[in-house]
C-alpha cells in the first residue's frame, strides 16, 4: 500500500513560536507564496494541512527520540545520549530535548492556528473545508497532549502565531489544556471520515481522534471515561490485531487493520533514521532487566517457570521477545549474532528496523517504516487498564488483554485476580507489547513507579554495571522548561524542583 506524502508548503508565517520575526510580513512579495497571497485555492489549503502534518517527522515527536526515551526507563541504555536524564544530573539547561520538545510542537501549533484562523478565505467544497479544519483539530490535540505530558501545563494559543501578542504568555493550567485537547477530538471525531483511500491514506481518522482521546483521559486517570472512550474504538469494529507481531512493524505491512493513526516516511523524500540508529549506532540498547521481563511459554516469570534453563536463558520465552530483541547466539540479518556484536549491554533491538533473521543484508542508513502512534492492541489494554481501575478485573478486562497475549502466542491471564494484581499485569503487558513506542516512559511516571524503577543499577546481558540510574520524585515527574525558553519569556514559570 502506497503510502501518502505529506509535501505541503513550509509556510514562512508558520514558524515555531518562540522564533517568529515580526517584521516578515511588512513586504508583500509577488513572485514567492507568502500570507497576503495563498489562501486562495483548494489545492493551497491541501497544502497547508500536509504541512501542518509534516512537524510529526521531526525527530522529537514522529522520530528517533522517542525509542531515546526508552533509554530513561528499565528498557534501554545509551552509551553516549541521555546520560544526563538517565542519571538524573540533568538541568533546564543541558539537555536540548527539553527545548527541541517544546518547540517542535509549538511549531505544530503554530501551523494549526494559521491554518485555521484562514482557510475559510478560501473558495472549496464544503465538505474538505470542514474535514480539513478536523485534521487540524486532532494535530492540535495531538501537539498539545505531548506537552502535557513533559511539562504539565502550558500556554495555550488558539490563534496564529504573533510575538508581540504570545511572547509573554504565562502557563495555563493543565486541566485548562486537557479540556481544550478534549474539546479539539471531540470535534475532529465528529468530522473525520472512518477511512481513506489511496493517496490519502495516513490522514487522521474518526478512529484515531477517539484514539488518542482514550490515551488523554487514561493518562489523567479518568478511568471511567478512558474506558467508554476505548469501548467506543473497539465498537466501532474498524481495527483488529495483525496476525504477527514482529511483521506488523515491516514496512510491506504499513497501513493494516491494527494501525489507528501513524507518522509518514518514504525514501528518499521523508525518510528517517530508525534502522541507523537502533542498528548500526546501536544507541538504543536493551537491558538485562527488561530482557528478563520476558515470560515463560507458559505464562509465568523466568523465577517461577519450570521451564526455565540458565543455560538456554532465551528458550521457551514469550515469542515477543525474538521478534523485539537480537538475542546472541541466534540468527539476525543472515547469520548467528556473536556475543560481542552489540557493544553497548549485549543485545540489540529488532523492532522497528527493517532487517530480516534469515536475509544477510548490508547497513540501512535511510528507512521508511512508518512509526505507529496509536494502534489497535494498545486500545485493547488502555481498556483493560481503565476499566480495571473503575470498576476492577471483569471479565471484560480478560477478554481485553487475552486477546492480544493470544496474538502474541502466549495463554490466557490466570482467572480470579485482584484490581490490584491485575494491575500489575496490565503494566508488565503494556512494557512488553508497546515497547519502543514512545510510551513506557509516560506509563512509569503516570504511575508513579518511576523513583523505583529507575533507582537502580543498568546491567548488561552479563549482568555487569553500565550505568547508575537515578530518579529525583520531587522533580523528575515533569520535564524542566528550558533555560532558553525562559529567558525569551520570564511569564513562564518553572517546574517544581528545577
Amino acid at each position: 500500500m502506497k503510502k501518502i506524502l505529506y509535501i505541503g508548503i513550509v509556510l514562512l508565517f508558520t514558524c515555531q513560536f518562540y522564533s517568529c520575526d515580526e517584521s516578515f510580513l511588512e513586504t508583500t512579495a509577488t513572485d514567492t507564496y507568502n500570507e497576503a497571497n495563498w489562501w486562495q485555492n483548494e489545492t493551497q489549503a491541501v497544502s497547508a494541512i500536509n504541512g501542518c502534518y509534516e512537524t510529526l517527522r521531526g525527530g522529537q515527536i514522529g522520530g528517533t527520540s522517542n525509542f531515546s526515551e526508552e533509554n530513561v526507563t528499565p528498557n534501554s541504555y545509551n552509551m553516549s545520549g541521555e546520560i544526563a536524564l538517565a542519571t538524573g544530573s540533568h538541568t533546564p539547561g543541558n539537555f536540548t530535548d527539553f527545548m527541541d520538545k517544546w518547540n517542535s510542537n509549538y511549531e505544530g501549533i503554530g501551523r494549526v492556528n494559521t491554518l485555521l484562523d484562514n482557510i475559510d478565505r478560501v473558495q472549496m467544497d464544503a465538505g474538505l473545508n470542514q474535514r480539513i479544519k478536523a485534521e487540524a483539530y486532532f494535530l492540535r490535540a495531538l501537539f498539545y497532549s505531548n506537552l502535557v505530558n513533559y511539562f504539565s501545563g502550558v500556554p495555550l494559543i488558539l490563534e496564529s502565531p504573533n510575538f508581540d501578542e504570545h511572547g509573554s504568555l504565562p502557563r495555563n493550567s493543565r486541566e485548562e489544556v486537557i479540556s481544550q485537547v478534549l474539546t479539539d477530538l471531540n470535534s475532529a471525531a465528529s468530522a473525520l471520515p472512518v477511512t481513506y483511500s489511496g493517496s490519502e491514506i495516513g490522514r487522521a481518522t474518526k478512529g484515531a481522534a477517539m484514539a488518542l482521546k482514550t490515551r488523554v483521559l487514561l493518562f489523567e486517570s479518568r478511568w471511567s471515561e478512558a474506558a467508554q472512550a476505548a469501548k467506543d474504538v473497539i465498537n466501532m469494529n474498524n481495527y483488529d490485531l495483525f496476525p504477527d507481531y514482529r511483521d506488523l512493524f515491516l514496512p510491506e505491512n504499513e497501513g493494516n487493520e491494527e494501525v489507528i493513526f501513524d507518522v509518514q516516511y518514504k525514501v528518499p523524500e521523508f525518510s528517517n533514521s530508525l534502522d541507523n540508529l537502533l542498528e548500526v549506532q546501536m544507541n538504543v540498547a536493551p537491558l538485562l532487566d527488561f530482557v528478563n521481563s520476558y515470560q515463560m511459554i507458559d505464562g509465568t516469570s523466568i523465577n517461577e517457570s519450570p521451564l526455565f534453563d540458565p543455560a538456554n536463558p532465551f528458550e521457551n520465552r514469550d515469542p515477543r521477545l525474538h521478534k523485539t530483541v537480537v538475542v546472541p547466539g541466534y540468527m539476525f540479518r543472515g547469520g548467528i549474532v556473536s556475543d560481542s556484536k552489540y557493544f553497548a549491554t549485549g543485545f540489540g533491538f529488532k523492532k522497528y528496523t527493517t532487517y530480516k533473521d534469515d536475509v544477510v543484508q548490508t547497513n540501512i542508513l535511510q528507512s521508511e517504516i512508518n512509526f505507529i502512534v496509536l494502534r489497535y492492541a494498545d486500545i485493547l489494554l488502555m481498556y483493560a487498564e481503565a476499566q480495571n481501575e473503575a470498576s476492577g478485573s471483569d471479565a471484560s478486562v480478560y477478554d481485553a488483554i487475552n486477546k492480544v497475549r493470544s496474538r502474541a502466542g502466549m495463554p490466557d491471564i490466570t482467572p480470579g485476580l485482584s484490581k490490584e494484581q491485575m494491575r500489575e499485569v496490565i503494566r508488565h503487558e503494556r512494557r512488553i507489547e508497546l515497547v519502543a513506542e514512545a510510551v513506557y516512559y509516560h506509563d512509569i511516571r503516570r504511575w508513579r513507579i518511576a523513583e523505583v524503577v529507575m533507582n537502580s543499577n543498568a546491567l548488561n546481558s552479563k549482568g555487569e554495571v553500565v550505568q547508575v540510574r537515578s530518579f529525583r520524585p520531587a522533580s523528575d515527574y515533569l520535564w524542566p522548561i528550558h533555560e532558553i525558553i525562559i529567558q525569551d519569556n520570564p511569564a513562564l514559570v518553572q517546574n517544581p524542583g528545577y
